[in-house]
């Protein structure tokens, strides 16, 4: 395993691997709930994008396609384990972005999770400059995070903050969606009823980029919403592997879903 990713709940034993990518300014530590949600049923590998944590002295990525090229070329055969793929806001593009790539090179996933963003097709629906200035993304975090969270206001947090923040924006603002053959593999759209960056309705666009199964999950809440829904997110990922994995047991989910 690379400086890429890390595993925070080593499990060989485990019948699965799910390869999760954080969010816009976020790092690997935000997936460490769900990696222990997931228990049993998987091993948990999350993205550390550099520019944060222990990757702090290393630039930021510029490009969506060097992080995807460089998760793919780092990402182990693990003895054919199935792998999916579980992707939050800028998260869920890379996601998607990395199940595209796995699939032309024959190791697809076995499903992909897309959390917190509306279907590919969609340009980023931010309503900031580019470049944003530092009180741009300040207001951005705070809209997004639903508080006026005194962090925001420490210089010091946002010193540390801000610039892989704004790295992973202009990653965002580059990027253009070329469209191409359907995936193969489930895709499992999750969203808030209340983020205020996703439209539920363009949410349901993921549908179209998979030839597969397709879910859409609206749960309560804005725009990181999952802390508030792992037991219902960690048997959604069991329940996808016990359909498309032989001898993988099954949870019973207990949320809403539309």
């Amino acid at each position: 395993m690379d400086n890429w990713t890390q595993c925070f709940r080593p499990a060989p034993g485990a019948p699965a691997r799910l390869l999760c990518f954080p969010h816009a300014g976020g790092s690997a530590s935000a997936y460490l709930p769900l990696s222990t949600a997931v228990g049993g049923t998987a091993e948990t590998l999350v993205v550390q994008y550099p520019g944060r944590h222990d990757r702090f002295a290393e630039p930021f990525a510029e490009r969506l396609g060097d992080v995807v090229d460089a998760v793919v070329a780092g990402l182990p055969e693990d003895g054919g384990r199935p792998l999916v793929l579980f992707g939050h806001s800028m998260g869920a593009l890379l996601a998607y972005e990395t199940a595209r790539r796995l699939e032309r090179e024959g190791r697809g996933p076995v499903a992909l999770f897309v959390s917190g963003r509306e279907g590919p097709e969609f340009p980023l629906r931010l309503r900031l400059p580019d470049p944003p200035s530092d009180d741009d993304l300040v207001a951005e975090m705070r809209l997004l995070s639903g508080t006026e969270d005194e962090l925001l206001s420490n210089p010091e947090i946002l010193q540390l903050a801000l610039p892989p923040l704004r790295a992973d924006y202009a990653m965002l603002f580059a990027h253009t969606h070329r469209p191409g053959p359907a995936l193969r593999c489930p895709v499992v759209a999750l969203t808030g009823d209340s983020d205020p960056r996703v439209s539920v309705e363009r949410v349901q666009a993921w549908e179209r980029e998979t030839g597969g199964p397709f879910e859409r999950h609206v749960l309560p809440g804005g725009h990181f919403f999952l802390g508030d829904h792992l037991p219902y997110v960690a048997d959604l990922v069991a329940g996808v592997l016990a359909r498309t994995t032989p001898g993988t047991d099954r949870r019973t989910a207990t949320g809403t879903s539309v």
